[in-house]
């Protein structure tokens, strides 16, 4: 398929399906005439990487991650050691992540309420 098929189907714009492409994580095939023939696994291992990219996965992580994923099967116990341990500390950089919005979120919305009591105050006195 061309990459306007590929666009429209995973709603992932064709020229961030190019930059995925320049970071080695998608690789189409060139046809006769030069042009990218993007396989139909291309679709699933796209949405993938904009899933990884959507959770702040770098981008050196998911490429790592991609390879290790797709050949599970082929994996030797240190190299599934390895990608274990790189999960983790991803997971862990983003719960880190999580728990700071989790503590602005509240703080946003203390001084929502705040500013309504402010309002409400004002409004009674007027």
């Amino acid at each position: 398929m061309r990459i306007g098929e590929l666009a429209r189907r995973t709603g992932i714009s064709a020229r961030m399906l190019r930059y995925y492409e320049e970071q080695g994580l998608i690789t189409p095939q060139r046809g006769d005439n030069g042009y990218r023939d993007y396989d139909e696994t291309l679709v699933e291992r796209a949405e993938k990487i904009r899933c990884f990219l959507d959770a702040s996965i770098p981008m050196r992580v998911i490429a790592a991650m991609l390879d290790r994923i797709e050949h599970a099967h082929n994996m030797d116990p240190e190299t599934t050691s390895q990608l274990r341990a790189m999960l983790v500390r991803e997971r862990d950089r983003l719960a880190g992540r999580i728990d700071s919005f989790e503590r602005n979120k509240a703080a946003l919305t203390d001084l929502i309420h705040t500013l309504d009591g402010e309002e409400a105050q004002t409004t009674t006195q007027a």
